[in-house]
Formats: C-alpha cells, sequence, structure tokens
C-alpha cells in the first residue's frame, strides 16, 4: 500500500470537471466556451454557480483579454472574492490548479474553477485583438525561424542525433494517441491511422511529420476545487492531488542548456517526491504532446524510462492501452484537440473516477499529468490519486 505524504494537499480535492464540443464549433466565440465548459464542470461536481467564489482562467492567445478571469466570472453571474488570470504556455492549465489548490488550501476561497477555451480553428485567418510578444522576433524571424515546430524540431533532431532515435518511433506515439482518440466520442480526429500513414504523411519541418504535430482546435475545459470537507457532499467522488512540481529553464529553445532533457526530468521528481509514489506506480499518464518528440522526451525526464531510450520504450504497444503505461487516453492534443492540456486534467480525473467507457484503464488508481509550454520552456507535473 502506497504511504502518501501528508500536507497541504490533504485539505483540497478536485470535485468537478467540464469539456466542449472539441473540434470545430463555428459560432461559439472563446468566451461562450469558457462559460460552456465551467457550467459543465459545475454541474458535474454538483455545485452551482453561487457556490463558486474564485475564478482562473488561461486568456485566449488571440484575444488576450484585460481582466480576463473577471470578465469571464461576470459572464457567468459569479462574484469571486479570488480571481487570476494566467499564461505560461501549455503549462498553465496544471499551474492553475496548482494556484486553485493554494487559494482553497489557505482560506483564501472556498470552491475554485478553473479554465481554458478558445476558438483558435473556427477563428483561424480572422483578425486578432492582440498579439502576444515573444521577445525574440527580431532575432530569429527574419530568418525565417517563425513557429514552434521548428524549435521543437531542432530538440527532436539533437535526440535522434544523440541516441539514435528513428521518426518511426515518433510515429507510434502518433498512431498510439490517434487509437485513443478513436475511443473518444469527443475527439477531433476519428479516423485511425498506422505507421505507414504516418511516414507517407509531408514534411511540416524535419523530422517532424504532419502527424508529429498537434491540432489546431475550438474546445475548451474547467475543472472544479474545494476543501476536502466540502467534497464530502458533492456528487461524484472527489480526486486527491498527491504530488506537484514545477520547472522552467529558459524562455526559448535558443537558450536552453539541453535540448535533449527538459524541466521536466525536476518537476517530475518533486511531484514523485511530494505523494510519496514512483513511476512504476502511475497507471495511466497524461503527457503534454504537442508534438511527439515532447511525449518521448518527458517519458525519459519522468523516470518511465532511462534517458535515450525513450524511443523503444514507446515501440510495440507499451503506450497504448492495455499497455505497460497508456499515455493520453483521450487522444491528446495530437487528435483529441488542442485545449493548451485543460483536457489532460480532465481526463486524469475522469479515469481515477472510471468514467471513460471503453477507454478505461482499469484500477487507475493514480494518474500523472504535465503541462509544457513555450518551447520546453515551462513545465509543471501533477499527480493524482483516489481519496
Amino acid at each position: 500500500m502506497v504511504d502518501y505524504s501528508t500536507g497541504w494537499l490533504d485539505r483540497v480535492a478536485i470535485v468537478g470537471v467540464g469539456d466542449t464540443q472539441v473540434g470545430k464549433v463555428p459560432g461559439v466565440s472563446s468566451l461562450a466556451l469558457h462559460q460552456w465548459a465551467i457550467r459543465e464542470a459545475i454541474e458535474d461536481a454538483g455545485l452551482t454557480r453561487d457556490d463558486v467564489d474564485a475564478v482562473f482562467t488561461q486568456p485566449p492567445y488571440a484575444d488576450p483579454t484585460f481582466l480576463h478571469s473577471v470578465w469571464v466570472a461576470k459572464s457567468l453571474g459569479i462574484k469571486p472574492r479570488y480571481s487570476a488570470d494566467m499564461n505560461i504556455g501549455g503549462a498553465t492549465p496544471v499551474g492553475m490548479l496548482v494556484h486553485a489548490a493554494l487559494a482553497v488550501a489557505n482560506g483564501l476561497c472556498n470552491v475554485a474553477v478553473i479554465s481554458f477555451a478558445e476558438n483558435a480553428l473556427s477563428a483561424r485567418g480572422k483578425p486578432h485583438h492582440g498579439r502576444y510578444n515573444q521577445q525574440y522576433e527580431d532575432y530569429e524571424r527574419p530568418y525565417g525561424r517563425v513557429g514552434a515546430p521548428i524549435g521543437y524540431a531542432l530538440a527532436a533532431r539533437r535526440h535522434m542525433y544523440e541516441y539514435g532515435t528513428t521518426s518511426e518511433q515518433f510515429g507510434a506515439i502518433a498512431v498510439a494517441m490517434r487509437k485513443h482518440a478513436v475511443m473518444n466520442p469527443n475527439s477531433q480526429m476519428h479516423d485511425p491511422i498506422t505507421l505507414s500513414d504516418h511516414q507517407a504523411a509531408p514534411y511540416v519541418v524535419e523530422p517532424f511529420r504532419l502527424l508529429d504535430c498537434c491540432l489546431v482546435s475550438d474546445g475548451g475545459g474547467a475543472v472544479v476545487v474545494t476543501t476536502r470537507d466540502r467534497a464530502k457532499d458533492v456528487k461524484k467522488s472527489p480526486v486527491r492531488i498527491l504530488g506537484l512540481g514545477s520547472c522552467h529553464p529558459h524562455k526559448n529553445i535558443q537558450s536552453a542548456e539541453t535540448l535533449s532533457e527538459t524541466g521536466a526530468r525536476y518537476s517530475g521528481s518533486q511531484a514523485f517526491l511530494q505523494a510519496g509514489v514512483s513511476p512504476k506506480d502511475i497507471n495511466v499518464a497524461e503527457i503534454y504532446d504537442c508534438f511527439t518528440y515532447t511525449v518521448l522526451v518527458q517519458l525519459e525526464d519522468l523516470g518511465f524510462c532511462e534517458k535515450g531510450e525513450g524511443g523503444s520504450f514507446v515501440e510495440g504497444g507499451r503506450i497504448e492501452l492495455g499497455g505497460e503505461l497508456p499515455v493520453n487516453t483521450h487522444g491528446g492534443l495530437l487528435s483529441q484537440g488542442h485545449i493548451d492540456g485543460m483536457l489532460h486534467i480532465v481526463e486524469a480525473v475522469r479515469q481515477i473516477r472510471s468514467e471513460c467507457g471503453s477507454r478505461q484503464v482499469q484500477e487507475a488508481e493514480l494518474a500523472l499529468v504535465t503541462g509544457n509550454g513555450g518551447e520546453l520552456s515551462t513545465h509543471w507535473t501533477a499527480i493524482m490519486g483516489r481519496y
């Protein structure tokens, strides 16, 4: 029996999750998607909007709105006594979960909701209300260094050089994510793919083919956190947060000290230490998958395999349902939809509550979730389990 550590995390619980339709959802704004996801999460918890007194949101990338969390709360008729906007890229959902748990545990609020949503696919090509400054445009864009795929491809190529990792091994990750998405009614991609399909797909930037890259999606997700005492009265079984860790090693890839190791090595070790468990105890892993390489390198850094062995670890169905470590059982960013990792948390909670139907991992008592932002820049790891 695992001996869980005690501390402030014992005072909080996840009690509700919600998501919207994912894929192309025309005619629905980013704000409306936030509202949709939050309503679903509150209903899932068996609470009402009047119970919620804290709102944490990640503003949409296309429309970085001033006082976004307050705007979302106001639109739902929620009057928060605590709110915050947050953006550290794809690490934000887990980061918001941490901030919400801290606020609840320390009495700053009683019921907190976190959410991210945007209509990135439907709004593609339309004028934006604003744009984030990456701070290195003048040094890279004139030379064609534009977009995340190039930075991640650089890191992936280095891993291939150092350890002999192959494109086919990246393809095994893409195939596994699609297999799981096909089993998920709320996914953007419904057609299975093979390794041959992966190898025949056109390059986006070498070594990444089209199927190595995450989707562009409309959709949203939300999570409700409250006190452990309050969790005794909610509609469904509460989920416990056992361990957390973070590490933010650089701003962008050109300043990284290494391309073949990430901050997940440190965020993961912190989370495992706090939870009092090890990688072999994890039943299901929801690992941020903006690119196939991101999954592979995190599996190494989190300790599921040795450095350089990620390629062989993902082969042979080992990360598929029924394998040694089911990864991204909802399909992930690669095949379910790109909601910046929020749905990784939603899926982990549902797996622990045994609500995933045909894609349910049997006896899923411990789940690991990661977030990764920028170009392998920001990292959060969370470990969750049953009460």
